[in-house]
């Protein structure tokens, strides 16, 4: 039977917008099913405890579970090209930050992803200033003594990190990088690890992201000596910055953010991106984020644009700095 011209336009138009239709029903619904989050590093570590704030409003939020999978491993670029390498549904988003995506380009020449290219930017979390931490020990009063005590001894420390590339790595290198020191560096799989080797003096000291330190300053079981903020934080309020304590070329604050593979459907993109704007409005998640030290970005840094913007100025400043270091992961 031939159908008549005007109504075979109408059904071939129909049948044309299914798809579309489909995607945008898809993302309407999103998420439909649990979400995988996944954490690049070992639990306990500040990646890992800030995951889990900003997950725990996201299930409630979008009445789904978002479920923690820590996966870690080679400074948190396992976990990193996990993500990249999966369906880009927006049913695997990671929880990324300065380490692995921008030192990482420094450190890794044979890098499987490229940090600015093949995630789709969800937008930051919190910015995370860095403590120079050690044992409780350790014998410096404060920071001029601390690094003294490091020049005078350099051959004897043993310093954590959390792998090569990650925060703890890249903020170390660039203090040992202005002391003009080269101690023995240690890896583990994460910071927490790496916190619980310091806590039982196993390791001499570590450039740490601030919620790693904070509990164990305040117990009084690690010694913090400077923190790079501008000014010092209400968390850590005995603790001076760096440009108190006589070191303001250690600037070495770094950032958590979300990320999803390249080419999940913008509909999805932006449906999580309104959430995590919401959960940093969130009474409840900012105070927690807050005691445990975070900086909590402003509106017009939050969202896949400022972040996009920030990954790229993050590669630019720390290639340079590792390469200095002499730092490349082999």
């Amino acid at each position: 039977m031939k159908l008549p011209r005007r109504k075979f336009l109408r059904l071939a138009a129909g049948t044309m917008a299914l798809p579309a239709v489909s995607r945008i029903a898809s993302a309407q619904a999103y998420p439909a099913r649990p979400v995988t989050m996944i954490v690049p590093f070992a639990p306990g570590g500040a990646t890992d405890v800030v995951g889990r704030i900003v997950g725990e409003y996201l299930s409630q939020a979008l009445r789904q579970q978002f479920v923690i999978e820590n996966v870690a491993g080679a400074g948190g670029t396992t976990g990193s090209t996990r993500t990249m390498r999966a369906n880009p549904d927006g049913y695997t988003i990671q929880v990324g930050q300065m380490g692995t995506h921008a030192a990482a380009v420094g450190f890794y020449p044979n890098l499987a992803y490229r940090p600015d290219v093949d995630f789709e930017p969800v937008g930051m979390i919190a910015g995370l200033p860095v403590v120079i931490t050690a044992r409780k020990d350790f014998p410096a009063n404060d920071l001029r003594e601390f690094i003294s005590y490091v020049k005078a001894n350099v051959a004897t420390l043993n310093v954590a990190h959390a792998g090569v590339g990650s925060i703890t790595h890249t903020t170390v290198l660039l203090l040992h990088s202005l002391l003009g020191v080269r101690p023995t560096l240690v890896p583990f799989n994460g910071a927490a690890p790496a916190m619980t080797a310091l806590l039982g003096g196993q390791v001499d000291y570590i450039s740490n992201a601030i919620p790693d330190s904070v509990p164990h300053v305040r117990g009084g079981t690690a010694k913090g000596y400077a923190i790079t903020t501008p000014e010092r934080s209400p968390s850590l309020p005995d603790v001076p910055t760096t440009k108190e304590a006589g070191l303001p070329e250690f600037d070495a604050s770094a950032w958590n953010a979300l990320f999803a593979p390249k080419g999940t459907p913008k509909e999805v993109l932006d449906r999580l991106a309104t959430a995590l704007d919401e959960a940093l409005d969130d009474a409840n998640v900012r105070k927690r984020l807050l005691d445990l030290g975070c900086e909590i970005p402003a509106k017009s840094k939050r969202g896949p644009q400022p972040l996009a913007a920030l990954v790229k100025s993050e590669i630019a400043r720390w290639t340079p700095i590792i390469k200095a270091a002499s730092s490349k992961a082999q």
